[in-house]
């Protein structure tokens, strides 16, 4: 007979190994969790202390998560029959190795002699238990994806969708409104739309035939003649451009929450795309409210307060804590600007503006303590602070828990936190030490199972690979840089930053084609200011539907550290090689992988040398940074003297003239922000005395924010022809958030900036442009700077430019080294002949 010695309590952070011939707890959840229970014969409500278990890393649920993770992205689009096989084979086949490794088990004599240890682990039964778990698994994927997948080919749904069939159909939302990100195609935005996921469960063909059914869609809202604007009429900017407001007050459609139930009438469409999780496209044309048929649930009422009080407590702060602390605690972005959002992406801080783990782990932290002392009696949290005991503490987690998932909508993100917080509090509740490796594990694993579209979410992917850095990598770096003498602190920081950085970079690369040279400093960075500018946000999205005034006092000490973190984003977007494209595609995240791997691997090297491993890192300094001297001395770009520009902007215009030292006058900025300002970082311009748009076409409007970022400027002039108004509010908009004055240009005025001059050619002073619409009225330029003459013609029409051959400002022309042609060529040759002709 055995017996067990029992240990007292022993030091915090004391290394515990169990009494020889001590059993293991029986179980899944012990073979997970490991350890004895501390709760029994405890004299104290807390708990015993119980000091921390290390032990090698147990990786046993980590093949049966990832199996099941491949089988249920392959199995969503798999036929039935297939999916069939699947799972009859892999029961069968975990049935026969269970079986064998029992009957195994009985044949083994009592008291016979035992194979040596490693012959048991190669040929004894847990290599049986193990890949029958896996195949076991494998078919739990198989069959919860391939149910998933029917889903979206039962139905009368998606046969009305391939006849774009027009439909009656009461819908229950599922999803938060969104906006659609403004593109620009051709001299115009394409209209913004609202999108909503919901689910058909009740629908009405145009013969009058009702079918009930239960199939998801993507609502598309064609809300031409409403406002897309934000609170208070103020115009709402996300992702790559404007939201502009017609009218003065917010869309109804912005204002549903998940689980209202809605009567529309629209015409079906398949899918925009193979694979995607929805059966069809359920379009509704015209900008009449929602017909509300039923009201969202009791959870969802509240948690819109929440995020509505949020809202309102954040209304008197300045643009940039006002935009970003909403979608910091959750995931609000309605406000953030596509100037913010661009600066945010550049810097690989975007995942800020998605509520995630982090965001779950801060308050878990804050309530229970952190995750070292979760279990001791030396718990520094709100939860001992209270008096509150382990289980209780593992039960108002659990509150908390459903809670966070509710107010910031279950993503991706959000659910793979809620689940490893919640084996985390089981294991708070039952005794035993917490193993975040098989938590993470059992929370894909349950995830995949219960929503196998996962499986092909980036978002996802993103977190896993997080959180697993963080768990794996992270702390054999931060072991590395303590052993070199940094801080324990900043060590750990480092290590998170960089783990995070080197497993997400080919994932994100394959996203945006670019890689950021600058994340990991702005992320270290802003870390500090994530903690605080979180909790203070929670608070007041608890306490702002019951004490608004103390709700504003909490977002206005927040808005300190969120106003840092705005400013690194803006600044590491304002580095001139702050990133680099990449290949966007799994061969390119592949070869970042290697180029990771090398760096890594020299890098270890580096440190041991400190000589070699500054000049790295001052050169690593120079090529983000890139002095003008030194860029112009490596690339000859820009060319010494230069006067003026075109910059690289695709369709439409973007043209810099050159007015002093990092001064330069820029006229049009084309339709994309990263591309203007990039050009006009290149060329080193900082200072902006005058922006002229020469209309108000998409294709040189639509990039004024990257003109401004991080930039001085001194006016905005445009056309007196305000069409189109969406794009004149949209200019309006971001002049007045700058406090830009707005001037209108006229023929015979007359400007100079240093070296540089120019005088407006049209439109003229005495009558109204031509009716033929904004191209007839763009700002044409006589420019004159060191000798050199340039012509800037817009994007005038025919009859315009014939027009202004004809007038009195084009008689005294005299001779012109560079004309700016419009973008209507055809008559380019005519119009230089008429030049020709009239200059003799």
């Amino acid at each position: 007979m055995r017996t067990t010695q029992e240990r007292g309590p022993a030091e915090p952070g004391a290394s515990q190994a169990p009494a020889p011939g001590a059993s293991r707890p029986a179980g899944p959840l012990a073979t997970i969790l490991g350890s004895r229970p501390v709760h029994v014969a405890s004299g104290s409500r807390a708990g015993n202390s119980h000091p921390k278990q290390d032990g090698p890393t147990d990786l046993r649920l980590v093949p049966p998560a990832l199996a099941a993770w491949a089988t249920a992205a392959l199995a969503l689009d798999a036929s039935a029959g297939w999916v069939t096989g699947v799972v009859l084979l892999c029961v069968a086949v975990a049935g026969g190795l269970l079986a064998a490794r029992r009957t195994g088990a009985q044949g083994a004599p009592a008291g016979g002699l035992r194979r040596p240890s490693g012959e048991r682990d190669r040929w004894g039964s847990w290599p049986k238990a193990s890949v029958a778990a896996v195949l076991l698994c494998v078919a739990a994927a198989a069959a919860s994806a391939g149910l998933h997948g029917a889903d979206l080919r039962r139905g009368p749904v998606p046969a009305l969708a391939r006849q774009y069939a027009e439909v009656t159909a009461e819908v229950e939302v599922t999803s938060d409104p969104r906006l659609t990100r403004p593109r620009i195609k051709g001299d115009h935005t394409a209209p913004t739309a609202v999108l909503l996921d919901a689910e058909v469960r009740r629908l009405t063909k145009a013969d009058g035939t009702v079918v009930a059914t239960r199939t998801p869609v993507l609502v598309i809202v064609d809300a031409h003649s409403r406002t897309l604007a934000g609170p208070r009429g103020a115009p709402a900017f996300s992702g790559g451009g404007a939201r502009t407001a017609v009218e003065s007050r917010r869309s109804p459609w912005l204002s549903l929450l998940p689980s209202t139930r809605l009567r529309v009438f629209a015409r079906l469409a398949p899918p925009l795309a193979a694979g995607d999780r929805v059966a069809a496209v359920l379009r509704v044309r015209g900008g009449a409210p929602p017909e509300v048929t039923g009201e969202p649930s009791g959870a969802q009422r509240l948690a819109g307060r929440l995020r509505a009080g949020l809202r309102e407590a954040t209304d008197g702060l300045d643009p940039d804590p006002r935009a970003l602390l909403p979608g910091l605690v959750v995931g609000d972005t309605s406000r953030v600007t596509s100037e913010l959002d661009e600066a945010f992406k550049e810097t690989d801080l975007a995942h800020l503006l998605a509520v995630s783990g982090g965001n779950f782990t801060i308050l878990l932290a804050l309530f229970i303590g952190p995750a070292g002392l979760a279990q001791r009696v030396e718990r520094r949290g709100l939860a001992p602070w209270l008096g509150i005991p382990l289980r209780g503490t593992a039960l108002f987690g659990g509150v908390l828990t459903l809670g966070f998932v509710v107010v910031c909508r279950p993503d991706p993100s959000v659910l793979r936190a809620a689940a490893c917080g919640t084996i985390a509090l089981l294991a708070i509740a039952t005794g035993r030490r917490r193993s975040l490796i098989p938590a993470l594990s059992t929370a894909v694993l349950l995830l995949v199972l219960y929503d196998p579209w996962l499986a092909r979410s980036y978002g996802f992917l993103l977190s896993v690979l997080a959180t697993g850095a963080l768990l794996t990598v992270a702390p054999r770096w931060s072991a590395a840089l303590q052993r070199r003498r940094v801080p324990p602190r900043l060590a750990e920081a480092l290590a998170a930053a960089g783990a995070a950085q080197a497993l997400c970079a080919p994932v994100v690369a394959v996203l945006s084609a670019r890689v950021s040279l600058v994340a990991v400093p702005c992320n270290l960075l802003a870390e500090f200011a994530v903690a605080p500018a979180t909790v203070l946000g929670f608070a007041a999205l608890a306490v702002a539907p019951v004490a608004m005034p103390v709700a504003k006092g909490l977002v206005w000490c927040a808005s300190w550290p969120v106003g840092w973190i705005a400013d690194i984003a803006r600044t590491g977007a304002a580095l001139p090689g702050g990133g680099v494209d990449w290949p966007g595609s799994w061969t390119g995240a592949l070869l970042l992988t290697l180029v990771t791997a090398a760096v890594v691997l020299v890098g270890r090297r580096l440190v041991r040398h400190p000589w070699p491993a500054g000049l790295c890192v001052g050169l690593f300094l120079l090529v983000v940074v890139q002095p003008p001297p030194l860029t112009r001395v490596i690339t000859g770009w820009p060319p010494p003297g230069w006067r003026f520009a075109m910059c690289d902007v695709g369709q439409g215009d973007a043209t810099v003239l050159a007015a002093g030292d990092g001064t330069g006058v820029v006229v049009d900025a084309g339709p994309d922000p990263a591309l203007v300002d990039r050009c006009l970082s290149a060329l080193g311009v900082d200072r902006i005395p005058l922006v002229v748009l020469t209309h108000f076409h998409a294709d040189h409007v639509a990039g004024l924010p990257g003109v401004l970022r991080g930039r001085s400027v001194g006016a905005i002039e445009t056309t007196g022809f305000e069409e189109p108004p969406d794009q004149v509010e949209f200019v309006r908009a971001h002049a007045a958030a700058r406090h830009i004055p707005l001037t209108r240009a006229a023929a015979g005025e007359r400007r100079r900036a240093g070296a540089l001059d120019w005088q407006v050619l049209w439109p003229p002073s005495d009558r109204a442009p031509a009716p033929d619409g904004p191209n007839d009225a763009s700002v044409t330029l006589l420019v004159r700077s060191a000798g050199l003459s340039l012509l800037l013609l817009g994007d005038l029409e025919p009859p315009a430019q014939q027009a202004l051959l004809r007038s009195p400002a084009a008689a005294g022309l005299g001779s012109v080294d560079v004309l700016k042609v419009a973008h209507h060529t055809f008559l380019v040759g005519h119009l230089l002949e008429s030049f020709r002709r009239q200059l003799r």
